[in-house]
């Protein structure tokens, strides 16, 4: 007697592109050349020390000069037409300067969340063109750590304090999702306080913004709201990993350099046999975590159906290495580590900070773990 089996809906296997075209090979020495020229270790530690949250002339050159603001934006709404991936290259960049840019915050999650509203014209449309070309930056009005699965209103109304909100004290508009639906409102209108707080990542302030008797204007309805801001938490934190990606690649390039250099009883101490097996276990942790982040990029630019698994994948995983290869740089860069002039403390910062948001590894694993559960017999 043969054992049940396990049956599921069948559909034709797609095999995900994990792979880098030419044309992000380009887009990627485009935008490494314009951060080693405007964000080197020496001016993102000077940044975090000043009271300006990002750079704005780092900002037009990355937004319009190399058009990575429009990336996922099409082309009649004014942006580049390209998709996730690319988007995802530009990302792995920012992680591994650490540079202080709303990329993440306006030209993926606010602007994934005005694309899920389908507007080919009206104020969503506008918006749309304002931050592909870099004019503009928006943030969706919700906590940082807020998961995909978490998505839902955050106030009944335009009134009410939302805490934790992600490169907040630099944009222009907001876009609040309410139990009336989704509002866009600028940050300089009546009724708007955007309250700086203390971040544990000095490179993506946090604020907390009060909204009393705000003006703004409505997007969407409830049930519209709630898909648009699932879609745009989604594809944050499905190129989320892409960013821990660059932060890890980072930490074990600078790592490798750093023990070579450095000599101990007239040896390299990267010779020594404990420390090559800590850094060649991280090689492959980075190698895995290249996969699971590339696999999430092509899921979300191909809109597979499996998008959702392949984002909780790769957030469940990618977040642990980024903190690990950053922990291991810090460690092994022995007492510079520690140093406020060294800027391995910011990856330490960044990476802790970016395993909380959009969800922490154990939420995502918890996903995974439901999205992937087999129907029973």
């Amino acid at each position: 007697m043969t054992a049940p089996t396990r049956t599921t809906a069948t559909r034709p296997p797609v095999t995900p592109d994990l792979l880098y075209s030419q044309d992000e090979e380009d887009l990627r020495s485009a935008v490494r050349a314009l951060l080693a020229d405007r964000a080197d270790a020496p001016t993102v530690i000077a940044a975090t020390e000043s009271d300006t949250p990002y750079d704005p002339r780092l900002w037009s050159s990355l937004a319009a000069d190399i058009g990575a603001a429009g990336l996922l934006v099409p082309e009649k709404l004014g942006g580049q037409g390209a998709s996730h991936r690319e988007a995802a290259v530009v990302l792995e960049e920012l992680g591994r300067s650490v540079a202080p840019a709303p990329y993440l915050t306006s030209s993926v999650v606010a602007t994934e969340t005005l694309l899920a509203l389908g507007a080919e014209d009206g104020p969503a449309a506008a918006l749309l063109g304002e931050l592909a070309s870099g004019a503009r930056t928006a943030v969706l009005a919700v906590p940082f750590a807020t998961p995909p699965a978490g998505a839902g209103p955050v106030l009944a109304a335009l009134d009410g304090t939302v805490r934790g909100i992600a490169d907040a004290p630099a944009a222009d508009v907001l876009l609040v999702p309410t139990a009336e639906g989704l509002y866009a409102v600028e940050t300089s209108g009546p009724g708007v306080t955007v309250e700086a707080l203390v971040p544990l990542d000095l490179t993506r302030p946090l604020a907390a913004v009060t909204l009393t008797g705000a003006a703004g204007t409505l997007l969407a309805d409830a049930d519209a709201s709630a898909t648009a801001v699932r879609r745009g938490l989604l594809a944050g934190a499905g190129l989320l990993a892409s960013e821990q990606l660059g932060i890890a690649e980072w930490c074990l390039t600078e790592t490798v350099r750093h023990t070579r250099e450095r000599h101990q009883f007239n040896r390299p101490v990267g010779s020594f046999q404990a420390l090559k097996h800590r850094m060649a276990h991280l090689w492959l942790e980075v190698v895995s975590a290249r996969a699971a982040a590339r696999n999430a990029a092509d899921a979300l630019a191909t809109g597979s159906p499996d998008a959702p698994l392949a984002v909780a994948v790769a957030q469940a995983y990618c977040s642990g290495v980024a903190v690990h290869a950053a922990e291991e740089c810090v460690q092994l860069h022995g007492g510079i580590g520690m140093t406020w002039e060294h800027p391995a403390h910011l990856y330490l910062k960044r990476a802790k900070a970016d395993s909380l948001a959009y969800g922490s590894a154990g939420s995502h694993r918890e996903e995974v773990a439901e999205l992937a559960e087999l129907p029973a017999p």
